[in-house]
């Protein structure tokens, strides 16, 4: 083992082959007992994983070639038997507003003095996983629950320290597909979600239980229940190894695919020891109902503002979630509007409110245990509303024994129009969101809402599909190849300033290559992560 991480073109450290730029305090985070924990979780666990990654191409061929998900006969005992999660420990009993972003120090300060019930902080959706940005996060976390973490801006001076009573925070890993390209172990690279796992983990579990609170996550991007056992035996491996007692880990899970929806029951009883609560990732669902429906023209759908949480298919997914949960002592989350404050418009931002005040009233009125704000200024709003539909922690009560979900309830497509308008909007936004995310920034204000991943591949999988399916825009012109290169070309000229934007250039190359591709690829944020690399290494 080399005593000194030097992050240098190359070199091994502690059985890994680390190719990456020296990061500021990375020797903080990147120690040799750390890196023995990850070395540990990767070994045993790293080729079950990218056997199941591989598990999603045989369902995504069997979808093309026309199979219909529904919920698995393997597991109906699970479903109609009775069981109860572990229960909840005592601070993540009352979620009713949480905020998310990513982990910038500045970021996380804001995020925990908010008034939130509890901040995600997110190295998924909203993080461009730049080297710096992953041990840069992690440093920032722990010395959030160390209590050091302070923040002085470099342009206006101002100084940021938490308050004493904050967020509970929780953190959320990069999805199980996604690998860490800046380490390689046994000739592959190592899996992010345990690299984002297993160092914060090992680096703050023990200053969180002296504190009366613990490592808590979100899990993103499940498919399937057999990801969720991984998940648990990963977790069970960690707690072991620190010597760590069971249920220490509480992690709640994303439902943002449309096999997950399917499988809900399922995973909550592979992790009982360590679930206590689902969430409606209500963007990144539509994102995968778009992906995996992609080769059929039955399925596709009208323009994305079009698509909201009122959708026969969408509503049906949030109740039937509600019920699953509360059935099995689950927490249910609801999710995120996008709508951001509108400064120095006074009727667009009421118009804003009043869409942010009707989601929240929805989700309060079907059961849902709390939702997600993506700006400090929405808390009180959206705390307002629970406090008033929900006086109680939760609304754990409440079974909604009245909801019956079919699979072609779940399936059922939305009536609605494809725009010249929506096009250019989808083009608009995945240009300027991958030109920030190219830059550093995975979260960012487009239009007045907050754009992150999940948003930027709803807009760039539809545009696909139409184009695939030569899908009719509401004036009858088909949506062809040249149509949409037309389309494309303007909007990207129409961001073009003269200046030689080098992330700029590289959206536009990247965001028309994925339109245009003869295969729909499965994320975005794959292809534009070889990009970053490439910046990184010159």
């Amino acid at each position: 083992m080399e005593h000194a991480i030097k992050g240098a073109p190359a070199c091994t450290v502690h059985g890994f082959d680390l190719e990456a730029p020296s990061a500021i305090d990375q020797e903080r985070i990147l120690t040799p007992l750390a890196l023995d924990f990850l070395c540990g979780i990767e070994n045993k666990f790293g080729q079950r994983r990218r056997e199941l990654m591989a598990d999603r191409g045989k369902v995504q061929r069997d979808l093309d070639g026309g199979w219909t998900p529904d919920f698995p006969p393997e597991s109906a005992e699970i479903r109609s038997s009775d069981w109860k999660v572990r229960p909840a420990p005592a601070d993540l009993q009352d979620r009713r507003v949480e905020i998310t972003g990513p982990v910038d120090r500045k970021m996380i300060i804001n995020a925990l003095n908010s008034g939130a019930s509890c901040f995600m902080a997110d190295f998924e959706d909203s993080n461009t996983p730049t080297w710096h940005n992953q041990i840069a996060g992690q440093v920032n976390l722990h010395d959030a629950n160390c209590g050091a973490i302070e923040f002085t801006d470099p342009d206006s001076g101002k100084q940021y320290k938490l308050k004493d009573k904050t967020a509970v925070l929780l953190v959320r890993p990069r999805g199980l597909h996604m690998e860490e390209k800046h380490l390689t172990l046994g000739g592959h690279y190592m899996s992010a979600s345990f690299f984002d796992f297993g160092l914060y983990l090992f680096h703050n579990a023990k200053v969180l239980r002296d504190r009366g609170t613990g490592p808590y996550y979100y899990l993103p991007k499940m498919e399937s229940y057999q990801e969720a056992r991984l998940w648990n035996d990963v977790i069970c491996h960690a707690e072991d190894t620190l010597g760590l007692p069971r249920g220490t880990v509480r992690v709640t899970v994303l439902i943002e695919t449309i096999t997950a929806a399917f499988q809900m029951d399922e995973i909550l009883h592979a992790l009982k020891d360590h679930i206590v609560g689902l969430n409606c990732g209500r963007w990144d669902y539509i994102f995968s109902f778009i992906k995996k429906f992609s080769k059929h023209k039955e399925y596709i759908l009208p323009d994305r503002g079009q698509v909201t949480m009122e959708s026969h298919f969408l509503r049906s997914y949030s109740q039937l979630l509600i019920k699953t949960c509360h059935r099995r002592g689950a927490h249910a989350m609801g999710g995120m509007a996008a709508q951001i404050p509108i400064k120095n418009d006074d009727a667009a931002n009421k118009v804003a409110l009043d869409k942010v005040r009707a989601d929240k009233e929805r989700e309060a009125r079907d059961g849902h245990d709390g939702t997600w704000v993506a700006h400090p200024a929405l808390v009180a709003l959206a705390k307002e509303i629970f406090d008033k539909a929900m006086p109680k922690a939760n609304q754990l009560d409440k079974m909604r024994d009245d909801v019956k979900v079919t699979a072609a309830d779940l399936l059922k497509v939305p009536p609605g129009d494809i725009t010249e308008e929506g096009l250019r909007k989808n083009i608009n936004v995945g240009l300027l969101y991958l030109k920030a995310w190219l830059s550093g920034l995975g979260c960012v204000p487009i239009h007045h809402l907050m754009e992150d991943a999940a948003t930027a591949e709803i807009s760039r999988t539809q545009l696909w599909q139409w184009r695939k399916h030569k899908a009719k825009l509401k004036d009858g012109r088909v949506i062809d190849d040249a149509l949409m290169e037309g389309f494309l070309t303007q909007e990207a000229a129409k961001l073009k300033d003269g200046a030689d934007d080098v992330y700029l250039k590289d959206a536009i190359k990247l965001f028309h290559r994925l339109v245009m591709a003869p295969m729909l690829e499965d994320f975005l944020t794959t292809g534009a992560y070889d990009t970053i690399l490439g910046y990184e290494r010159g």
